[in-house]
């Protein structure tokens, strides 16, 4: 079982990975078999498909920031409410809350259910 400041490190890890774009340590947070899911379409993806989407948003949003409000831990995993900031390309400043839950195993994210408002990824879409 993880140690929670060692869980939190991974989160830690992965939450700056996606803020810089490095997709290799992205990568290296996950497990092989990872699955993650998004509330606003029910569908669950693999590691391959998740980072196509976080490149779709790093094309679209400059300057991304995770605010974090805060991380609790649970027996495998930790759940995570942020606030992702950033600028879009024609320079609008973005702001996206969300909630993540995080199964945890072998030191690697198992699983990520992601929970956002739908209506806050509009601009990413017209942009």
């Amino acid at each position: 079982m993880i140690t929670e400041p060692a869980m939190f490190a991974l989160a830690d890890r992965f939450m700056h990975a996606i803020e810089h774009g490095d997709a290799e340590a992205i990568a290296a947070c996950y497990a092989p078999d990872v699955r993650i899911w998004h509330n606003n379409d029910g569908k669950e993806q693999g590691p391959a498909e998740n980072l196509r989407v976080l490149r779709w948003v790093e094309e679209r949003l400059k300057n991304r920031k995770y605010e974090i409000a805060g991380r609790h831990a649970f027996p495998g995993g930790y759940v995570q409410q942020h606030t992702l900031t950033g600028t879009l390309r024609d320079g609008t400043p973005f702001r996206m809350p969300a909630c993540l839950v995080v199964t945890v195993e072998n030191g690697r994210i198992a699983r990520l259910e992601e929970y956002l408002d739908s209506a806050h990824v509009q601009p990413l879409l017209r942009g």
